[in-house]
């Protein structure tokens, strides 16, 4: 996938890394909300231009397919014409599937070439970090590219100039945007016209790492020296009510550990603090970079014989080798007073330490139980 996923999607995936490189299963593209707007626009330009709809109409995507669209909506006026498409994500469970993208397109003054314009229910750029600036649609750069290429093709093909007003909507979008890390971003009134290939890739998970960059670019140029990067509304809700952090310091780093860490080696915050829920923290312990359950079973021998290091008596031991949960086995370490969740936020420090490789990130980790209660603390870990 290619479009919204902790921004504006749920899934699960990634191939065992972390960072959502995995392939994953041969499931059915779909295109992203770039593409639609695209198809959309170029749909209305040839309406505004010869008085035609093209339906179905084709663009050019940056890989060079030539995808057709069918129009589900169109309307023209003195001096301007629109088109919607509906957003098909595939196989890929996109909050936008299914959702209206529209395109209306007016005459701009001569030499202006494109101006965007932000429609009902897509966003406007609020904070610095992003890949559009503040104060304008968020409208990805490249969208805006196939947009232009669009615009530019049916003009050439009418003989006029390619200076015209491109306005997008998403019918729904401000409510959509709330299922959605763009308000966290700073992404304001709706959605964002996202897309850098124009083809959705099923479960690929890279949607959610790009938001989880975008969320540590916005960090960074909001010049912030501390982040927290959470496995959950639950550890979410923990980190905050110890530090107080601001919405837009915290990263929804979900089981996608690996991607997290790896862009902070490149992109570093002078304090990270990681909080998650015992079992997942336990994989990250272990050296596991992706923390979802389909890559890597709690292992539950392996925090019995964590226990045995602490001292825990030989039936204590078997106990935890017998339990079905990690829970349960957090349970019999705080019932025999061992600091069990202590010794796997320090093993976790130790691997996101190793992943960071150096970078200027000192680490914090701190473990919640189901509840959300912090019951591990590693303190602060230097590079």
């Amino acid at each position: 996938m290619d479009e919204h996923s902790a921004t504006e999607n749920g899934v699960d995936g990634g191939e065992g890394n972390g960072d959502g490189s995995g392939d994953g299963k041969a499931l059915r593209r779909g295109w992203t909300t770039g593409a639609c707007a695209t198809a959309a626009a170029r749909a209305a330009c040839g309406a505004l231009f010869s008085g035609d709809f093209p339906d179905p109409v084709t663009v050019t995507l940056p890989g060079g397919q030539t995808p057709a669209f069918a129009l589900a909506w169109t309307e023209r006026g003195e001096g301007w014409a629109a088109a919607g498409v509906v957003k098909d994500a595939g196989d890929d469970p996109d909050v936008t599937h299914g959702a209206l993208i529209r395109a209306r397109v007016s005459r701009a003054e001569p030499d202006q070439g494109v101006v965007f314009r932000a429609g009902e229910g897509v966003g406007m750029v609020t904070r610095p970090g992003l890949p559009v600036p503040v104060g304008e649609p968020a409208i990805n750069p490249v969208p805006r590219a196939m947009i232009r290429q669009a615009v530019a093709e049916a003009a050439a093909l009418a003989g006029e100039a390619p200076d015209v007003v491109v306005e997008v909507s998403v019918e729904n979008g401000e409510a959509l945007a709330r299922r959605t890390m763009n308000p966290r971003l700073g992404i304001l009134g709706g959605l964002s016209i996202l897309g850098t290939t124009g083809i959705v890739m099923p479960y690929s998970c890279a949607a959610w790492i790009a938001s989880i960059q975008r969320g540590v670019d916005v960090a960074r140029a909001a010049g912030l020296d501390h982040v927290a990067a959470c496995t959950g509304d639950t550890s979410e809700k923990a980190v905050v009510a110890r530090y107080g952090l601001p919405e837009h310091a915290l990263l929804d780093m979900g089981d996608f550990a690996g991607g997290t860490l790896k862009y902070l080696r490149r992109h570093p915050i002078p304090r990270l603090t990681l909080c998650g829920g015992f079992a997942k923290f336990g994989k990250l312990a272990r050296g596991l970079l992706d923390l979802h359950s389909k890559r890597g079973s709690v292992d539950l021998d392996w925090l019995a014989d964590r226990m045995a290091e602490l001292g825990a008596a030989p039936d204590t031991v078997a106990e935890a080798r017998a339990a079905n949960t990690a829970a349960q086995v957090l349970s019999i370490a705080r019932e025999a007073g061992l600091p069990l969740a202590d010794r796997v936020a320090a093993l976790a420090q130790r691997t996101a330490l190793d992943t960071l490789d150096g970078a200027p990130v000192a680490v914090e980790v701190l473990v919640t139980d189901r509840q959300g209660t912090i019951v591990g603390t590693s303190g602060w870990g230097a590079p």
